[in-house]
């Protein structure tokens, strides 16, 4: 799946979920497009940097509240999601092909510098350490679908409104089905044109 559909996807979920209520205080988004393992190869302080400005962006971070990164790992890889609560220190990992972190060590330690240089920006004590889950979450069963995996977390974690992202129980079809009819029905039906690269 392409960065414009994730992208578009985003935006699609900001107008229908978030713009007119409290969940766009709650949960946030970091461009795919400006943080990947690509980037993060090439100039990781610059990838670190991004992510203190966003984080910056939105405000004091001191209520929970999620930073939903749609991570790729390059070439036309795998998406991920990492789901990031600065108040609390927790970063969440969800991958539907079942890995972990361990495949991105660069992405971990970036991601992990930036919070704590964030924290340390905004005169936060660094209390503890940062803590990363590896979720639960259903699994794709070919090579294929996770870029619609990873939109299929973020949509299901926002309409639940649900920071807590462990103790989420997902439906392994429902969820999945309504994400490809949102896309066809809403995007592409209603003419709303998407750039797909």
């Amino acid at each position: 799946m392409g960065i414009a559909v994730i992208h578009t996807y985003i935006w699609y979920m900001y107008v229908t979920l978030m713009r007119e209520d409290e969940l766009c205080n709650r949960f946030n988004f970091i461009v795919a497009s400006r943080i990947n393992a690509t980037l993060i190869t090439k100039n990781p302080t610059s990838v670190k940097n991004d992510l203190v400005d966003r984080f910056m962006a939105a405000g004091d971070n001191t209520t929970p509240s999620l930073y939903f990164l749609p991570f790729n790992s390059g070439n036309d890889g795998h998406w991920v999601l990492v789901a990031m609560d600065l108040s609390r220190l927790i970063v969440y990992y969800l991958d539907s092909l079942s890995g972990d972190w361990s495949k991105y060590p660069n992405m971990k330690k970036t991601v992990d510098a930036a919070i704590i240089k964030f924290r340390t920006k905004k005169n936060y004590r660094n209390r503890k350490d940062i803590t990363w889950i590896r979720v639960q979450c259903p699994q794709q069963n070919n090579s294929v679908d996770c870029g619609f995996f990873v939109l299929r977390f973020m949509r299901d974690i926002i309409a639940l409104n649900r920071i807590d992202i462990p103790k989420m129980v997902w439906n392994n079809n429902l969820g999945f089905i309504l994400i490809l009819s949102d896309i066809s029905s809403n995007l592409l039906l209603n003419h709303e044109y998407v750039l797909f690269s």
